[in-house]
């Protein structure tokens, strides 16, 4: 038998029909919807009399464009309720669950998915937002879709698809203090650029990736797309199943054992071969942060901003030196200590319990820099309510933080949630495109340490000055 990765297994493992030297219609196991780009595509359901072929299989929340204050009261922008108003309209319409506005299970779709066990290991989940790739954490092969194509999966729960072909980044060794899977990803995007996987499906795998939580896996999952692959993966194991135990509703144990017995079986085979082969040594990693207008141009906190000539992800050295003007950086320029005005911790990249422990154990103890405006945004209401069981939330208050309700917030500024022109904002999210924050914004991407350090000290800080001081 031939030698297969675990991406080919789980594809064709969902093949419906090949279409002669075109694309395969994919069987979807899960489809996650929201408020943004479900109305459309049920409105071309309502317009050709279909109905929605498996409800069981999908599953809606509201979460890219609610406040994350007062969510109580009615939604102030006129398109974001008419949105939220849509989607529970449709769910109801078409027996949809949904996690929606102040239900005690809402938050971000990739964030809910896996927290409340929907998301397995083997199967095969699209979104209509580009960063369903966090669910291939899970062992499985996770994308976004576009419209038209939620449409089509509510349809007929397929998917047409070309084949991606298939790449392995493998990372070995041991990480380096202050260093976080965020700066992993971060590294990985620098180093292969923002279009360096373009076409490619990514297993990520070696030591140090078995070392890394599930929350620390979704976050390198989730960033895949920044350097242009369709999406990532890393095979299940025994951290994998004990966050599923642990996620899942409950299960007699033989049918457990017996599920778990199944889900070992997803992994490459031994001695299979790859399109792409990448080796990432862990020691060489520190905290990173972006310099520029794409996830690709990073460099580490305690770097310096490099000249056009120094990266091959400038896009052109007009493109370059355009990125480095809106930042209002210049090459040679050291980034550390360069003054900050808004810290982001949350999105579906780091929204989760792990990252505020993260910052936390950084603001411990300290106080907010006077000039920071602070927005802390959990990524669901269960990570919210973990935060204050863990006293997690006495800690930031007595720092001088607050924390907001759940949602997508300050990753896409579709809410209330914007950083003001000029203003520089550490980010925790996953883009920093002119504008991704609001028009004008300045956007840093970091880690939950390195944002924490840049909250307290109110400049670009490598936490590892911070660290058990």
């Amino acid at each position: 038998m031939k030698a297969k990765t675990l991406f080919d297994k789980i594809w064709d493992d969902h093949v419906v029909y090949s279409i002669e030297d075109g694309p395969d219609i994919l069987y979807i196991d899960q489809h996650y919807i929201h408020e943004v780009t479900s109305p459309q595509a049920f409105n071309g359901l309502e317009e050709r009399g279909i109905p929605v072929f498996r409800p069981s299989r999908t599953l809606a929340t509201a979460d890219h464009n609610i406040p994350t204050k007062d969510q109580h009261l009615p939604i102030k922008d006129e398109l974001s309720r008419l949105q939220v108003e849509k989607l529970t309209e449709n769910c109801r319409k078409h027996n949809i669950r949904l996690f929606g506005l102040n239900h005690p299970d809402n938050g971000i779709v990739h964030v809910i998915g896996p927290e409340l066990g929907f998301t397995k290991p083997g199967m095969t989940i699209v979104c209509g937002d580009s960063h369903t790739s966090t669910h291939g954490a899970f062992g499985t092969i996770a994308f976004g879709i576009g419209t038209s194509e939620v449409e089509m999966v509510l349809a007929s729960q397929c998917l047409l698809q070309t084949k991606p072909m298939t790449m392995r980044i493998t990372v070995n060794g041991d990480l380096n203090k202050g260093v976080t899977s965020k700066d992993i990803i971060m590294y990985i995007i620098a180093k292969l650029s923002s279009g360096g996987a373009t076409g490619y499906f990514v297993e990520y795998c070696g030591n140090t990736i078995e070392k890394l939580s599930m929350e620390a896996r979704m976050t390198i999952c989730n960033m895949s797309i920044e350097m242009g692959a369709r999406g990532g993966l890393i095979a299940p194991d025994n951290i994998t199943f004990e966050y599923l135990k642990e996620h899942s509703k409950k299960v007699k144990q033989s049918d457990w054992e017996s599920t778990v017995q199944q889900w070992k079986n997803l992994k490459s085979d031994a001695g299979v071969k790859f399109k792409r082969e990448i080796s990432i040594t862990a020691s060489e990693i520190k905290p990173m942060i972006t310099f520029g207008t794409n996830p690709g141009m990073a460099i580490p906190v305690d770097g310096f901003i490099p000249g056009s000539g120094e990266m091959d992800d400038k896009g052109g050295d007009a493109s370059f030196i355009k990125s480095l003007d809106y930042m209002g950086f210049k090459p040679g320029e050291q980034i550390s200590g360069h003054t900050v005005d808004y810290v982001f911790l949350g999105s579906c990249t780091n929204g989760r319990i792990e990252d505020f422990r993260a910052f936390a154990s950084i603001v411990k103890g300290r106080q907010k820099a006077p000039g920071i405006t602070a927005l802390l945004v959990p990524g669901s209401k269960k990570v919210e309510e973990q935060v204050k069981k863990e006293g997690l939330l006495k800690i930031l208050n007595n720092a001088g933080f607050e924390l907001r309700q759940p949602g997508c917030s300050s990753c896409l500024a579709m809410n209330e949630d914007k950083i003001p022109a000029g203003k520089y904002a550490v980010s925790t999210s996953n883009r920093n495109f002119e504008g991704r924050q609001g028009p004008g914004a300045r956007t840093l991407l970091a880690s939950p340490l390195t944002a924490a350090a840049a909250a307290i000290t109110g400049k670009i800080t490598n936490p590892v000055e911070l660290m058990n001081n």
